[in-house]
């Protein structure tokens, strides 16, 4: 199983990347390690979340798309997040359907699909209401959405000035490089603590079938969640600058 439209070998560095940290945030021996896996699971989540490949569309053409096809911006984002909540339904669905049989091979692919279709949803948002998705400070603020209300402290334990009113803001600022590699470390870590506690700590998944259901529901609440912070978290640019051309 794989994510559709990625290519395999793709896919499959994705998941064992998430497989890597998922087994050391449980037995943190090597720090290092677990500080690596996490760092690729981010960039790997970011490069395939946003910029897309093969049928797994780019935030980009799905910003776009919604944009042509609705008469204004705030009916567009509500066209986006609405798919996608139907979209990581059903990626819940689907992972967790084979109960506890399943979960070694399931798990991966539940986090890394989740955070893909969570992470290409924000950017569409973010793009939908006039903000440049190819930046770097701005592609920092849709990972930085993902961890909610953790994206504070993460910034401040990176040294970097916490931007006032939405973490769009960011775009006014050149992060370092170290400070970027910190900040991304630190929300792979987070990204995984929030799957422990908030999905997969869930016995309800476990259970052959009525798995899927509970594991389609948890994932639908959960991508609400992030689409209410994507709506916080990225207001209408001004002036809007969406490059609808450019894609």
């Amino acid at each position: 199983m794989g994510i559709p439209g990625l290519s395999r070998d793709r896919t499959s560095d994705a998941v064992k990347d998430v497989r890597s940290a998922l087994e050391q945030a449980q037995n943190p021996q090597d720090e290092g390690a677990l500080g690596h896996h996490s760092t690729r699971l981010v960039q790997n989540i970011l490069d395939l979340g946003i910029d897309g490949k093969g049928f797994f569309h780019s935030a980009t053409h799905v910003a776009d798309e919604a944009l042509r096809t609705h008469s204004d911006r705030e009916t567009a984002v509500e066209s986006i997040i609405r798919s996608h909540v139907r979209l990581g339904a059903a990626s819940g669905f689907v992972t967790s359907l084979g109960g506890f049989i399943t979960v070694p091979v399931a798990l991966p692919l539940n986090v890394l699909g989740f955070y893909l279709i969570a992470t290409r949803m924000t950017a569409a948002v973010a793009r939908a209401r006039g903000h440049d998705i190819h930046r770097e400070p701005i592609r920092t603020a849709v990972l930085l959405t993902l961890v909610g209300a953790d994206a504070d402290d993460l910034l401040r334990k990176a040294g970097v000035a916490v931007p006032t009113g939405a973490l769009s803001n960011l775009a006014v600022q050149r992060l370092p490089g170290p400070a970027m590699m910190v900040v991304q470390k630190g929300i792979g870590f987070r990204l995984l603590a929030q799957v422990g506690t908030k999905t997969f700590s869930r016995l309800g998944r476990l259970i052959p079938v009525v798995g899927g259901a509970i594991g389609g529901a948890l994932d639908a609440w959960m991508m609400r969640t992030v689409a209410t912070s994507a709506r916080r978290e990225f207001p209408a640019a001004v002036p809007a600058a969406t490059d609808a051309g450019s894609a």
